[in-house]
């Protein structure tokens, strides 16, 4: 019953769309920049320049983004709110903004 009642709150979250608010990072150092400090964010745009693709850092969790052109340089580092949808393993975002 459990597992059920689970898997109905996955569905609708999927069907509706969810919102998450973590730190926008990079998929090479993931969540070692979670904490928005300057030599986090100054690490990220490099990567993020160097090729590697943004991530969200939600707690330790790392989130992969279908979408990566929705993430501003301007967010690279900082803590986010990000609405959208999960699907598969990587969000799809309808739209991102700095976390207040």
């Amino acid at each position: 019953m459990k597992r059920l009642a689970t898997l109905f709150a996955l569905i609708a979250v999927a069907a509706f769309g969810a919102e998450w608010t973590g730190y926008v990072s990079c998929v090479k150092c993931g969540a070692k920049h979670n904490n928005g400090s300057q030599a986090s964010i100054d690490c990220v745009k490099g990567c993020i320049r160097a090729g590697a693709k943004p991530v969200l850092v939600v707690g330790d969790k790392v989130i992969k983004i279908a979408n990566v052109a929705k993430v501003p340089e301007s967010l690279y580092g900082l803590r986010v709110t990000v609405k959208g949808e999960l699907k598969g393993h990587a969000v799809q975002i309808a739209s991102v903004a700095a976390a207040k």
